[in-house]
């Protein structure tokens, strides 16, 4: 039997590219939600094998426990997410399979592991680590979700977290020397950039950079159907994009 695909936001840039994606498989597309009507969150897992939603931070909570209601996976590619938000997401997980990614696209993930195998060779007392993100002007997040992403993978190649480490962002104006051990990031907003992330590790003697650029939003429609299809042969949990590819 054909996997059956819901979509939140299917009217959406994303959601639309989910539908090509969904009609470029085996699967089936089972319903969607959208600003101008459609199914409620409920009503779409009730005829949908699984859920993909990247539509708003503050729709995914809600989202995250109807999947618990249901018992649904859901593919979580939201950005922005505040503690509490991922908190809920994270209870929702102990009844269902989430997989929730800063970014869906295979050749991001594997720079987060690359990104995190880098930290742990270059230590936080002679390396800075900063990382730059240039996205579209319509964006309304920053830093990027897959900038904390990949904030989040140095500090645990450090053998930390992230809000341990301590994030410098926004710097202007006076602000005194850079402290050591902290992860600084810059982001840019501009035109129709799809995304652009470069991770540098700065010593005195040298620096390192490991750049990504998007040229087209489908690299993460691709990697969101292949996490569907990989969510409903897993039990409850909290999944990342590391889980699907095998690199985790």
């Amino acid at each position: 039997m054909a996997l059956r695909i819901g979509i939140t936001g299917l009217s959406g840039r994303m959601g639309q590219l989910l539908v090509k994606e969904v009609a470029a498989t085996a699967a089936i597309l089972s319903g969607g939600t959208s600003r101008s009507g459609g199914m409620n969150i409920d009503a779409l897992f009730a005829v949908s094998d699984v859920v993909i939603d990247f539509t708003h931070a503050h729709a995914a909570p809600g989202h995250a426990t109807a999947a618990a209601r249901a018992k649904k996976p859901l593919i979580l590619g939201s950005s922005g997410l505040s503690a509490a938000e991922e908190a809920v997401v994270a209870e929702a997980a102990r009844a269902t399979a989430i997989v929730y990614a800063a970014n869906f696209s295979p050749g991001v993930n594997i720079m987060f592991a690359i990104a995190e195998r880098m930290a742990a060779a270059l230590p936080a007392e002679h390396y800075d680590a900063e990382i730059v993100e240039m996205h579209h002007r319509q964006k309304v997040d920053a830093p990027s979700g897959t900038a904390i992403g990949l904030g989040r993978a140095v500090a645990r190649g450090r053998g930390t977290t992230l809000e341990a480490a301590g994030r410098e962002s926004g710097r202007d104006g006076h602000t005194g020397a850079r402290a050591t051990g902290t992860i600084g990031f810059a982001a840019l907003r501009g035109g129709q950039v799809v995304g652009e992330h470069t991770l540098i590790f700065a010593a005195g003697s040298e620096h390192i950079s490991l750049s990504h650029r998007s040229f087209d939003r489908a690299a993460y429609a691709v990697g969101a159907v292949q996490a569907a299809g990989w969510a409903t042969t897993q039990p409850p949990g909290l999944y990342d994009m590391k889980h699907v590819l095998g690199i985790g």
